[in-house]
Formats: structure tokens, C-alpha cells, sequence
């Protein structure tokens, strides 16, 4: 939403309104069919299912080396060395076989066995030849150079080259599989009714689509017939581990598609489940864990006895230290320890390391946090368990938090939940703000009440907003999935300029403000001070991303060259979307016509923002030492912290990069008016009161 200047109370304000503006291009819908069948095409699971429906898995597990009988003195031999067929007949081996390299062991049905001529590392330090060692296979296809040693029970199994299978009990598949795939998760409601089909290469993006297109027949009948295909071309006769993978000291996997390089050690259970793996991005099953009908996509993880069952670990996401997730898909770089998760879509950078628990939470944005014994999962109430709660993007759930269902906080980004609160059913929709405990009780508000403080963070917690931009891009491991790591970008400016204006429409100020005052407030109040700072805060804000936004586009200009063009850039509509939004902003909110105008003001305001990150941390180097005695010998002071220090850098580089704009740009004393709009030179003086 645009908003325009006007007046209130009958002062110049730069008050932000409601107006028609800005025609900024969207993007065109998503189609999760259209995603299922590209899937198809691509699919490492659905090709390797193909090639053993093709040959039985020998071109998978041998390649194109041809087969051949057991010779009767290799069948002398194999008997010498302690080992057992039902029938030897039914026992292939690839040219090359070395029959030294089977001992004690036992086949049963129709097995082919590959070369085996190289060593194999078992573990730090230890190498083994490769070859059958004191195990009993059935109905299996060894690829070359595989290592099958203590292994109780191989039935129905291809297993590709340079794989290892050590120490384990029964790795079986009983009849078809389709591996896990085609299994509908209950996302975001316990009961049902978001319900979600998954396969093996499913992201958030297309689990939110679907979850949230109910009431679109069309869209679900299409990805049902796309998800119906995938399943049918990934369902497959017998279980398959592909080449350098490795079971080891696992009692029971079964029913599973183990990709390239993925590690199983030491798990209690591998059921039903696909494994998408390779050897940079090894997806690991590990130190108890228990993974069973679910997928594992590249790079996940789970150990320490976690627990995952019925649900997709997409790129880099991980359960461990007893975590137990149900029903679920976690997004890129997410991970839950100790918890619990069920019955939710986890977007990527949901950091939930503790005992907390989240219940039929649709969090496609993610990128937030879940303290210990939070509650986000208050929704039985003595009811069927059909609530849900939606926290959009970068929502906080602080300590001892309950969160009671139903719960919108999608038009509250990066919102923080205090220590202890307990909130109502509502819908909030004010960015960046605290909501907390109240301050003190006052007349006719309910004490179910919280406090809520609008655009908290971008006052008195800058530090954490940034570094978390930095935070998520050096964590950021995936390969298949971009991120907008930037906070300040054209939907939560949007959100800042819609929550200005409702804060702005109030025409009788008064000392406490409800729902019935504000819309967007939900179930808590707001004092007139925190009104004003808010708007304050957002104004600047506002400004910032509008400015930085114009840097960047008249660097962009610059660089091919056009100078004449850059002069005359906000007074031209452009087709690019971000910079149009943004410059329909400086024209119509913030008044700045001339892009000289613009650029001479952006490095005070850099200047202030990073004096902002600076102290918001330095709040601790004031508290702590009134508290803990030797608290100044073992804390950074936030001058010499690292990311404040990095703070000052970028916008030292920044300040450099506009002074060298503006002398590209030939500008002279002519061309430097002194005009910033009235909003936003009001906000700056305010916020730096």
C-alpha cells in the first residue's frame, strides 16, 4: 500500500494515508503441479527407481559390466571358505569376481554380486577389503567394490558401488515402496484440512501453496494427478542404496531409498523414508536417531536420538538432542532440539534448540526463534484440535511463552513475544514490536491484556534486527534455495507504511489505546507515548529502505554509463519493481523529487542507523556491571563486538559510495538542496531524542 503527506491536528506531520499509487508488478502465481512434474523430470529418486524396474538394478549397481554363472570351482571355492546357497545357480557375478573376498556367508533367491578388489575405510584408520563378510542376502544386486560385513539380514535390496554395509541387523524391503512419498501431512492443523501430499524434492514454497489454496479445487486437483504420477514412477520392487553410501551398527532399515554418500550410523530405525543425498551435501541418520515414513533431503540430518516420523527435513535442516518432529516439514537451515514439533510448516532459519513445543503452526516465512518452554500450541481448549497459529516471518516466542490459538501475526514481522506472556486469540498487525507483560493496570483494560509497543525493535533492539541479516546469510548451506536476507524490502515496507497510517488516523489522542481505537492491536493496549515513537520509527525506516533503494538503482545507472538518465530517475516511472516501488515512495511520501536531494541526505541516516545498532548493544555494557561484579572483564564492550565493528565498516563503505555518486553525478553547489521531506527529518530528530 502507497501512502501520501498530509496534515493532522492541524499541523505539518508528513502523516501517512491511504491512496492508490503504486502499480508494482507481482509475481506470477505459483503452480505445485507444474512444480511436481518438473520434479519428475529431474528426480535422482524417480531415475534410480526406473533403472531398477529396467535391468533389476544392474546398470545401477554394475554399470554396463556384463554378468555371468558361478563357475563350479569358484562354487568349490566360495563352499571352502564357509559359505552357503539355496541354490548356486541363482548366483551371478560380474566379470572379474574374486571369490577370495565371500566368507561365511549366505544367499538365498537370486543375488549378483559385483567386483571387489579395493579396501574400504570402516572407520578412523581402518581400512577392509571390500567384499561379503559373515552376512545372508536374498534377492539382492552388490554393486562393485561394496563392503557387506556382519550384516544379519540383505533382502531385496540394490546397492550401488563403493557402498558400505557394516554391522547391522535387517536392512529389508517388503514388496513395493513408494518410499515415503505421496504421504499427506496435516500442516497447520491437527485435525486436518491443510493436509499435504508430499515427495521427495518438496520445498516451502509449494507446501505453503498448497496448505493455503483450500478453497482453490482446480490447484488441488492438479497437484492430487501431479502428486499421483510422482508416486507412481517412484514406487519400486525393492529398496535401493545407492553408491557410497553407508549403513553401519543400524538394527532395522527398511522400506528406504538411502541416496549417493548418505550416512547411517548407529541409528535405531530407518523406515519407509527417502533419503536424498550426495557426496557434498550427505544427508545423516545418526547416534540413535529414529527416522520412519518420512524424507530426508540433502544435507538434513538427524541424531542424538531424535525423532522424525511423517515429515520432510528439506535442505540443511536438522533434529537432534531428543527433538521429535510429527507431521511436519522443516525449512532450509532450520533446526529443532529437544523439542517438540508437530502438525507444522517451518519455513527456513527457525532456530528451536530447547524444550519448547509448537503445534499446527503454519510459519512458511520462518527466519525466527523458539526459547525454551515456549507453548505456541494452546489450542484444544477441552475442543477438537482444529486451531492454528501463523507467526510470519521472524517472530520471537521468548521464554515460558503461550501462545493460544487462533493466532495471526503474519502483518507483525520480526514481532517479539516477551518472557512469561500468555496471549488471546487475535490478529495482530504492527512490524517489528514487543508484546509484552503490562507495565501497570489500568482503568477499564482487561488484565488478559498485553502491552504492545509498535516498531520495538527498530527503536531499542536494532542490533539484533541486523545482525540476524548477517547471521542468516553466513549460515545460509543450501544450493537449491535463494532468500531475501534483507529486513527492509518492499512487503515489510508496505506492512510499516499500512500500520503508520492506522497509527497516524487516530483524531482524538487519549492516554490508552484497544482494538476498539486502533485496528490491528489485537488483544492488547498501547499508550500514547509508544504511539508516537512508533510512527516516528516507521517514517525513518521507511525512508532508509527508500534511500538505500535509490543508491542502489542510480549505481546500477552509472555503471552503463548513463548519467543523464540518473538525473532525471524519480521523475520516470520505471518497469523494474523494487526501485518503482521505492521511488514512488520518495516522491509521494517523503517529498524528495530530485535525486541529488536524496542521495546528499542517505549517509546522515546511515550515520544513525549504526549508531543505533552500536547502542542497542551497548544497553548490556550498562546493565550487566550493576549486576554481575566482573561482568566488564568477560563481555565485549559493543565498541570492539565483532558485528558492530562490521556495522561501522558497511556504513563507512556506504558513505564512501555515495560521496563518489555525487561527484560522478558532476554535482555542484547548485544541485544540493537541503531537502529531506518533513516526515522523515522530523523522524531522524525524534528518534535521535
Amino acid at each position: 500500500m502507497i501512502v501520501l503527506r498530509s496534515e493532522a491536528n492541524g499541523q505539518a506531520s508528513g502523516r501517512l494515508v491511504s491512496a492508490d499509487g503504486c502499480a508494482r508488478e507481482q509475481p506470477p502465481a505459483l503452480d505445485p503441479a507444474e512444480r511436481v512434474r518438473a520434479a519428475i523430470d529431474r528426480s535422482e529418486l524417480i531415475e534410480a527407481v526406473a533403472g531398477v524396474q529396467a535391468d533389476g538394478g544392474r546398470l545401477l549397481a554394475l554399470g554396463t559390466v556384463e554378468v555371468r554363472p558361478l563357475f563350479s570351482e569358484e562354487i568349490a571355492k566360495l563352499q571352502s571358505l564357509g559359505n552357503t546357497a539355496q541354490d548356486w545357480a541363482r548366483v551371478r557375478v560380474a566379470d572379474g569376481f574374486d571369490w577370495r573376498r565371500v566368507q561365511h556367508s549366505a544367499f538365498h533367491g537370486d543375488v549378483i554380486l559385483g567386483r571387489f578388489a579395493r579396501q574400504v575405510q570402516v572407520a578412523e584408520g581402518l581400512e577392509l577389503p571390500t567384499g561379503i563378510y559373515r552376512s545372508t542376502l536374498a534377492d539382492c544386486v552388490i554393486g562393485h567394490d561394496v563392503l557387506v560385513s556382519d550384516v544379519k539380514l540383505l533382502v531385496n535390496y540394490v546397492v550401488g558401488e563403493g557402498a558400505l554395509l557394516f554391522d547391522c541387523g535387517r536392512i529389508t524391503c517388503e514388496g513395493e515402496t513408494a518410499f515415503g512419498n505421496g504421504l499427506a501431512l496435516p500442516l497447520a492443523i491437527e485435525s486436518g484440512g491443510r493436509n499435504v501430499q508430499v515427495y521427495a524434492e518438496i520445498d516451502v514454497e509449494v507446501s505453503a501453496a498448497v496448505a493455503r489454496s483450500r478453497s482453490r479445487r482446480g490447484l488441488l486437483d492438479r497437484y492430487a494427478g501431479a502428486i499421483a504420477d510422482y508416486v507412481g514412477q517412484a514406487t519400486s520392487s525393492c529398496g535401493i542404496i545407492r553408491h557410497g553410501a553407508v549403513i553401519r551398527n543400524t538394527p532395522a532399515v527398511r522400506n528406504s531409498y538411502v541416496g549417493p554418500d548418505a550416512h547411517i550410523d548407529g541409528a535405531t530405525l530407518v523406515a519407509d523414508s527417502t533419503l536424498l543425498s550426495d557426496h557434498d551435501e550427505c544427508v545423516r541418520i545418526e547416534s540413535g536417531a529414529c527416522v520412519t515414513n518420512s524424507i530426508l533431503q540433502w544435507g538434513s540430518r538427524a541424531a542424538t536420538l531424535a525423532i522424525v516420523d511423517r515429515s520432510v527435513l528439506t535442505e540443511h535442516s536438522y533434529v537432534e538432542r531428543h527433538g521429535k518432529v510429527t507431521d511436519s516439514l522443516l525449512g532450509p537451515n532450520t533446526g529443532v532440539a529437544e523439542g517438540e514439533v508437530t502438525a507444522c510448516l517451518l519455513g527456513p532459519f527457525v532456530a528451536f534448540h530447547h524444550q519448547a513445543l509448537l503445534i499446527a503452526t503454519f510459519w512458511p516465512e520462518g527466519k525466527g526463534n523458539v526459547s525454551h518452554g515456549a507453548n505456541v500450541g494452546a489450542n484444544h481448549t477441552t475442543k477438537v484440535p482444529d486451531q492454528e497459529c501463523w507467526p510470519g516471518e521472524g517472530a520471537f516466542f521468548g521464554l515460558g511463552v503461550n501462545i493460544k490459538f487462533p493466532a495471526d501475526f503474519t502483518r507483525a514481522p520480526y514481532t517479539i513475544f516477551a518472557c512469561g506472556v500468555t496471549t488471546l486469540p487475535q490478529k495482530l498487525a504492527f512490524p517489528f514490536s514487543l508484546v509484552n507483560t503490562p507495565s501497570a493496570s489500568y482503568p477499564g483494560i482487561s488484565p488478559a491484556h498485553n502491552e504492545i509497543i509498535p516498531a520495538w525493535l527498530l527503536l531499542d533492539n536494532l542490533f539484533m534486527l541486523r545482525r540476524n541479516e548477517a547471521k542468516y546469510r553466513a549460515r545460509n548451506r543450501t544450493r537449491r534455495t535463494s532468500f531475501e536476507f534483507q529486513v527492509f524490502r518492499p512487503d515489510t515496507v508496505d506492512l510499516m507504511l499500512d500500520a503508520c497510517r492506522r497509527l497516524e488516523a487516530v483524531q482524538h489522542p487519549r492516554e490508552i489505546y484497544t482494538e476498539r481505537e486502533i485496528e490491528g492491536l489485537g488483544k492488547n493496549f498501547l499508550l500514547e507515548s509508544n504511539r508516537l515513537r512508533a510512527i516516528d520509527a516507521y517514517r525513518f525506516f521507511i525512508g532508509y529502505y527508500a534511500l538505500r533503494t535509490l543508491k542502489d538503482a542510480i549505481e546500477g545507472l552509472l555503471e552503463q554509463g548513463r548519467t543523464t538518465a540518473a538525473r532525471q530517475f524519480l521523475s520516470s516511472p520505471s518497469d523494474q519493481p523494487r526501485w518503482e516501488h521505492a521511488r514512488q515512495i520518495l516522491r509521494k511520501e517523503l517529498g524528495i523529487t530530485d535525486v541529488f536531494s536524496g542521495l546528499r541526505q542517505l549517509p546522515e541516516i546511515l550515520e544513525q542507523v549504526a549508531r543505533s545498532v552500536e547502542r542497542s548493544k551497548a544497553k548490556d555494557d550498562e546493565r550487566g556491571p550493576r549486576i554481575i561484579d566482573d561482568y566488564a572483564a568477560v563481555h565485549v564492550p559493543a565498541a570492539q563486538d565483532q558485528f558492530v565493528q562490521e556495522s561501522w565498516s558497511e556504513t563507512r563503505r556506504l558513505q564512501r559510495d555515495v560521496e563518489e555518486l555525487l561527484s560522478r553525478l558532476q554535482l555542484s553547489a547548485g544541485d544540493r538542496p537541503d531537502c529531506l521531506g518533513a516526515g522523515v527529518r522530523t523522524a531522524m530528530l525524534n528518534l535521535e531524542k
